[in-house]
């Protein structure tokens, strides 16, 4: 018995895919919306998957004893702060030494500044008849590079002492600005002029992809905090890095730069901080934030394309049933059981879903891999997980929308469907 159904879905199984082959354009606008829902969540899966693998090397990198103070709370909508919050004092560049000195337990504690359009400023850098425009002026230390271990220098150095006790005008070019001004040659040596001010290159960083699809150090000019400083003064919004060695103790290292940060900003004992002291782990709690967004956009269009594709599979399956009337009546009178008759139809409603889940599965399958060759830093990846589930939502689209009308051609008369013209 096992044997003949196998036999009967088998005989079934090719009778549906005859029946498909004979209708391939109404077949193709049918699967339409399988294969959009499908290839929508087998890309975006395999782009997420990717990105959090992403973030999570970018935060490991920097370590769990790496942690910022700023004036305001990192990756929150401004929109939202309370009045308090949006009155608060500037962090001010004194601020870093004497932290150093009232925290025995802290290891490295740095300032920088950020001059870029996303405050509002125009930064242009330019060499010869070569520009660059919305670029990222910042004010290290060299501490700067060991605080925050996620660049590296390609060719040259990074900002030295020296450099910062005299704010000699040097500068650090990201990768592209380097590509932009230099094409032919290599920037090392050679000066440009950043908003006016002539400046030596002593480095270029390695290409760095930066974070949730941002140019990271790409676009940025580093230049001596003190030089910074001195041509930048309306520049106030300042973020303090510290770390904490591995022989010291991560609560007490903390405290000691809360208690001493209240004293510098004369925080009375009875009112909350008027800074952020925040650690790498808000780079993932925002990443995932965003990844909730994107998982719901991504379920209501393949939920859209997914419907779309049922209705029109239980419509192609309807009009299947009136064409195929007298079809079905001489299958019922040679025998034919009604389960029979449901089956082939049932089998014709998958198959054609299938097939859209497979295109879906395999247009999917292309996207991650142009992300991974445009983008080799995001590692999208399509696992076995989502290729299955991709089969099962093709098959279980095919079932729901299948069975009415599988039903309804199992539950014709044989001797009317005989008559039917």
């Amino acid at each position: 018995m096992a044997n003949l159904n196998a036999i009967q879905i088998r005989e079934n199984f090719f009778a549906a895919l005859e029946t498909l082959r004979s209708s391939k354009a109404r077949t193709a606008l049918t699967i339409i919306g399988i294969v959009i829902g499908v290839s929508s969540v087998i890309s975006m899966a395999a782009i997420i998957q990717g990105l959090n693998r992403f973030v999570q090397q970018r935060v490991e990198s920097l370590g769990s004893r790496t942690y910022f103070i700023s004036r305001f709370p990192p990756g929150t909508d401004p929109s939202r702060w309370p009045q308090r919050i949006r009155t608060r004092k500037y962090l001010e560049y004194s601020y870093a030494p004497f932290v150093k000195e009232a925290a025995p337990h802290v290891q490295i504690v740095t300032t920088v500044g950020t001059r870029g359009f996303f405050f509002g400023d125009s930064n242009t850098i330019n060499s010869g008849n070569h520009s660059v425009e919305k670029v990222i002026v910042r004010g290290t230390e060299p501490s700067y590079m060991e605080a925050i271990p996620l660049f590296s220098i390609d060719r040259g150095r990074f900002i030295s002492d020296f450099d910062e006790e005299h704010a000699r005008p040097v500068v650090v070019l990201g990768a592209s600005i380097s590509e932009s001004l230099f094409p032919n040659t290599d920037a090392i040596g050679k000066t440009v002029r950043l908003n006016g001010t002539v400046y030596e290159v002593i480095g270029v960083f390695e290409h760095d992809p930066g974070l949730f699809g941002g140019p990271g150090v790409d676009i940025f000019a580093v230049i001596p905090l003190s030089k910074f400083r001195k041509e930048y003064p309306e520049a106030r919004e300042l973020l303090m890095i510290f770390t904490v060695p591995q022989n010291a103790s991560v609560d007490v290292a903390k405290d000691e730069v809360v208690q001493a940060m209240r004293r510098l900003r004369h925080v009375a004992a009875n009112q909350e901080n008027d800074f952020e002291l925040s650690s790498p782990d808000f780079l993932s709690n925002l990443w995932n934030q965003l990844t909730g967004a994107l998982v719901i956009l991504t379920a209501v269009i393949s939920s859209i394309g997914l419907l779309v594709g049922g209705i029109g599979v239980m419509n192609i399956m309807l009009i299947s049933v009136t064409e195929r009337t007298q079809e079905i009546g001489v299958r019922k009178a040679i025998g034919a059981r009604r389960a029979d008759v449901r089956l082939q139809f049932l089998l014709e409603a998958v198959v054609l879903t299938l097939v859209g889940g497979t295109l879906g599965i395999l247009i999917g399958a292309g996207v991650s891999t142009t992300v991974r060759t445009l983008i080799p830093s995001i590692p999208a990846t399509l696992s076995y997980l989502w290729v299955t589930l991709g089969f099962v939502i093709s098959v279980a689209v095919g079932v729901i929308f299948g069975y009415y009308p599988a039903s309804m051609a199992a539950r014709l008369d044989p001797i009317v469907c005989l008559r039917y013209e």
